[in-house]
């Protein structure tokens, strides 16, 4: 992880440097250069083959781990990585602990495809109670990008610092998200948690508007559950969180345990959910909840149609 963070503290910060880490371990990487009016961005995809992954024509589910942030860096204005790097830096470190595994031999049984962007160089922009970093791209081509049809469910990392509701330093779980409905909390996932960081379970309280897409004039936490508004497929955010309300653009502010922790979750989730041996949701319970109060799509959509 430490070399992955001394990467992406950098001003000129780019995803074939990641390539080229990974490719001791993995080729099966893709970068993606994109640029528009308001800035540019490198996607870096990772494709973890499983024992029994879709890829190889296995049966095991594949797992979607995103790499949730506007950016790594919001320079010139302000030099050093920023708070909101940490689900890139998250994210890529799960990924490389995947790839090193499957390197010695140590394949899970599922395919895991983990998306992030870097950027040192993106916008900030106004929120309440302390600025948001923001992004050359919008949400919705962010979302075009980081969700594959490929995904059977997804994990969603995202610095959430910016609020006065999850008041402790470490890693918080949302309920899971699918199809406009908020869903309880998995057990199997809570199970992982107290394993993981040895700690009782910490939930981040998320709200309808939370699971709406940006620009529809409502407030949100953060950009967390986006992705769940371009799926259909279960989805959860793993949030990295602090006692004291930091900005995104706040420099100095990552915590390596937290981020470690997130990382470590995503990779303990991904063995087990290719094995079938835990889910995001019940599924009957859903479709119960389907019958017996309608579709909630219309949620996933900005005017709400």
């Amino acid at each position: 992880m430490l070399n992955l963070f001394t990467m992406l503290d950098k001003p000129d910060a780019n995803g074939n440097d990641i390539k080229f880490l990974f490719e001791k371990y993995n080729k099966d990487i893709e970068v993606k250069h994109l640029t528009n009016e308001n800035g540019s961005t490198d996607y870096v995809t990772i494709k973890i083959q499983g024992n029994n992954g879709k890829s190889t024509g296995g049966t095991a589910k594949t797992l979607g781990i995103v790499g949730r942030l506007g950016g790594l860096g919001a320079r010139p204005e302000i030099n050093g990585f920023v708070s909101d790097g940490d689900g890139a830096l998250a994210a890529l470190t799960a990924a490389l602990k995947l790839s090193e595994m499957t390197f010695v031999g140590d394949k899970i049984e599922g395919d895991v495809i983990i998306v992030t962007h870097i950027d040192p160089t993106a916008p900030t922009q106004p929120h309440d109670p302390v600025p948001f970093m923001g992004s050359a791209f919008d949400q919705e081509s962010r979302n075009e990008f980081e969700i594959s049809e490929e995904m059977d469910a997804i994990i969603s990392i995202d610095t959430t610092k910016g609020n006065r509701i999850a008041n402790y330093n470490g890693v918080a779980v949302t309920p899971t998200v699918k199809e406009g409905y908020i869903l309880r909390v998995s057990e199997g996932i809570l199970d992982i948690y107290e394993n993981v960081t040895g700690n009782l379970p910490m939930v981040l309280p998320i709200t309808t508007q939370d699971i709406t897409p940006y620009g529809n004039g409502v407030f949100h936490i953060n950009s967390i559950l986006q992705p769940s508004i371009a799926t259909n497929v279960p989805t959860i955010g793993l949030a990295i969180t602090s006692i004291t309300a930091i900005a995104g653009s706040g420099t100095g502010a990552t915590q390596l345990k937290s981020v470690e922790e997130a990382a470590r979750l995503s990779v303990e989730i991904a063995k087990l959910y290719g094995k079938g041996e835990i889910e995001f949701h019940d599924a009957k319970e859903f479709k119960l909840l389907q019958n017996q109060y309608g579709s909630l799509k219309h949620l996933q959509n900005k005017e709400g149609d």
